[in-house]
């Protein structure tokens, strides 16, 4: 059962010497969340978020996040144009804890309500985006955190080809397209930067069409810039995708120039991810799901044969073979 906001308030003044509530408010709860959290304000109109978590999943995201956000220190969030939380203090309840944070501002935004354009919420996106690949790579080196190199990421993705072709659920088309953009040398000569590692559209905070906020920092480490940037292709909307990684090119400039192939790659291969995750916890629902996917980004792929995510792709087949080949895999699926 849910904790109350009042219990979590309770909660909060044993976790931050002095706190004294003024208010209290039920926050982001429901019985689909992996927290109990509530919202905070002090008697000075300051405002604090509480979250318990309600499962060992969550416990270990928000254990993996607390260590982020001490490795981002005072110096490195003034190299970023906009707020991230900080660690305020913590309580036992039961066998987890309550963590509690400062509060940051600003609104969630969905994706398809972005605007574009030049000072868009698009652009600053990208722009927020830069600023966290700008970051020095030696403070999450110095906290222990992980570092990738670009072999270590392309083995990672190889991995999950493989894992994905064992299933047997993946259609060929898809499986020689991804081991193509695998096998494409020139995809995979980028410098790994700091990267928060799991951004979405819910990561962001924003006010007035400009980024105030970057929220979830559990997976920060140094790594491919462009596992950043694929959640913005999901949706196929050119006027965001353009804006976004034009401001992002506009700040850090256009060496990486398979950027946004790569991506594309890490974008369709989340789906291969996706039937992983059901396999594992044997959901036929999260399965079926996922092969639903599949078919469809393979008719996506059709639809946009000339914008392949390797250099080597379809592009040096004749389109007429390449659709034989799709039309080829859709019978089986």
């Amino acid at each position: 059962m849910a904790r109350s906001h009042l219990t979590l308030a309770a909660l909060a003044t044993s976790a931050v010497e002095g706190l004294e509530v003024a208010a209290a408010a039920p926050f982001g709860t429901g019985n689909g969340n992996d927290f109990d959290s509530a919202l905070i304000t002090d008697r000075a109109g300051k405002h604090w978020i509480i979250r318990v978590p309600r499962n060992a999943a969550a416990e270990n995201a928000q254990s993996a996040d607390l260590v982020a956000l001490r490795a981002l220190s005072a110096g490195v969030r003034t190299r970023l144009p906009f707020d991230v939380t900080s660690y305020a203090g913590q309580v036992p309840v039961g066998q987890t804890r309550g963590i509690v944070y400062e509060f940051v501002y600003g609104n969630k935004v969905p994706m398809r309500s972005y605007t574009t354009g030049p000072k868009s919420l698009s652009a600053s996106i990208g722009a927020a985006i830069a600023a966290i690949h700008a970051l020095p790579t030696s403070f999450v080196a110095d906290a222990g955190l992980p570092v990738q190199t670009a072999s270590e990421a392309l083995r990672a993705c190889i991995s999950i080809i493989d894992r994905a072709a064992a299933t047997k659920l993946v259609p060929a088309a898809l499986l020689e397209r991804w081991r193509e953009a695998a096998e494409d040398s020139k995809l995979w000569q980028f410098q790994p930067t700091v990267i928060n590692g799991s951004l979405v559209s819910d990561s962001f905070l924003s006010a007035n069409n400009a980024v105030t906020g970057v929220l979830g920092w559990q997976d920060i480490k140094v790594g491919d810039p462009a596992t950043d940037l694929q959640w913005l292709l999901g949706p196929r909307n050119e006027a965001i995708i353009d804006t976004a990684f034009g401001a992002y090119a506009d700040a850090r400039g256009a060496g990486d120039r398979q950027l946004k192939q790569r991506a594309n790659f890490y974008a369709e291969l989340s789906v291969a991810k996706w039937l992983l995750h059901g396999t594992e916890v044997r959901s036929t629902e999260i399965v079926d799901d996922a092969g639903e996917m599949l078919t469809t980004l393979l008719d996506d792929i059709r639809d946009d044969i000339m914008n392949p995510i390797s250099a080597d792709t379809a592009p040096t087949m004749a389109v007429e073979e390449v659709e034989a080949m799709l039309r080829k895999d859709n019978r089986a699926v």
